[in-house]
């Protein structure tokens, strides 16, 4: 099922026998014809479906007018951008930073959390990632991510670096002392197979960063952007962070991360303190606007809600699945047997779906336009591969 990359590509990606000519909603055409259901989203990023008319129009709108300038000058679509962040963010994270990834996103938050309290010292969770970068390497929760920072020669912020225990509450507020900086926590791990946090865990936390002054960060990276049922996760379980990163579904597709700040922590940013030159650019910027106005406009976040109950239905009678982790649209199932066979069967059955680093779990992030009838679709296509 796996084809190689073209021989000029370093050899970095394992690739599925699929080349995407087009797509629409939660389908994906090929090259061949062949049509696929959707239930990867392009790894969480088809949030408002694949090529959505809005955002299309909003695309094409913007590029015959202005393709490109940087952030030297103030653009309509970044403004535009910026108030539905602020509109639609929890309070009082209603400043923003833009940048071009995930990753980025979650490296700028850990630079401000050290800048703000001067204070090096970071919390991760056992099992989460934040990014590729040196320094969102060196903090994920993923051992062999963390030896890719250590071969990079990032063993000084290794070493700075506190991994939390998963499913150890207790421990928590004796970690965040006076010489943590920041928590950074996914509230869904995604790649761990999407497993929930929990809001008294949150909770926990917010209370340890309060009392130690330590700054505490959501990644939300995958799990904002409507998918666990609110815009943020954090509006979903009530705690609100100081920090928190989006990206994958922000711009349904286009190169985007937004790094939403509080006051407290807004405040110690100055002119000249961050920069990029791509972050924000009209383009992006336009998209993410008409893709954040379908997720409101067409209340996509009730609906993942309103699927992840089907979802749980159709599944209830299978007993190959032993477990649903997740809300709303991020969702791992667990499985009695090695998932990655299934997910082949699965993608022969024209199923796309994503695996996790358990090796049990498969991990459903279909765009948030999923019908009913494909949530059907799914359940039954499942039931065959697990026969």
């Amino acid at each position: 099922m796996l084809t190689t990359t073209h021989p000029a590509e370093v050899p970095v990606y394992g690739r599925l026998q699929l080349q995407p000519e087009r797509g629409a909603g939660s389908t994906v055409v090929g090259a061949d014809g062949r049509r696929f259901l959707d239930l990867y989203g392009g790894h969480a990023v088809a949030v408002s479906g694949h090529c959505h008319p809005r955002v299309v129009a909003a695309i094409r709108e913007q590029a015959e007018r202005l393709l490109f300038y940087s952030n030297a000058v103030p653009l309509e679509s970044r403004d535009r951008l910026f108030g539905l962040l602020a509109e639609m963010a929890p309070a009082p994270l209603d400043q923003a930073f833009l940048v071009n990834s995930g990753a980025e996103t979650n490296d700028v938050a850990l630079q401000l959390t050290r800048r703000v309290t001067g204070r090096r010292r970071v919390i991760t969770f056992e099992g989460g990632f934040h990014g590729r970068t040196l320094a969102t390497l060196a903090v994920s929760g993923i051992q062999r991510y963390r030896d890719l920072a250590e071969a990079s020669g990032g063993q000084s912020i290794l070493d700075l670096t506190v991994i939390a225990p998963w499913g150890r509450p207790e421990v928590l507020p004796a970690l965040v002392d006076e010489t943590i900086a920041a928590v950074i926590v996914e509230p869904i791990q995604g790649l761990a197979g999407a497993r929930e946090v929990g809001a008294d865990i949150l909770r926990t936390l917010r209370r340890a960063c309060d009392d130690a002054g330590a700054v505490l960060v959501f990644d939300e990276v995958q799990c904002g952007c409507g998918r666990t049922g609110a815009f943020t996760a954090a509006q979903s379980y009530g705690v609100t962070p100081d920090i928190l990163t989006l990206a994958k579904g922000i711009a349904a597709g286009l190169p985007m991360g937004a790094v939403l700040l509080s006051p407290r922590i807004a405040k110690h940013v100055s002119q000249g303190d961050l920069g990029t030159t791509f972050g924000g650019g009209p383009i992006p910027c336009a998209a993410a606007a008409a893709n954040l106005e379908v997720i409101r406009d067409q209340n996509l976040a009730d609906r993942a809600l309103h699927l992840e109950r089907r979802l749980r239905q159709g599944l209830a009678d299978l007993p190959a699945v032993t477990e649903i982790t997740g809300r709303g649209l991020l969702l791992g199932l667990r499985l009695d047997r090695p998932a990655r066979p299934v997910q082949l069967r699965l993608f022969e059955r024209d199923i796309l779906v994503g695996s996790a680093t358990d090796p049990s779990v498969i991990r459903l992030l279909p765009p948030l336009v999923l019908t009913e009838d494909e949530v059907d679709t799914f359940v039954r296509r499942l039931h065959e591969a697990l026969s």
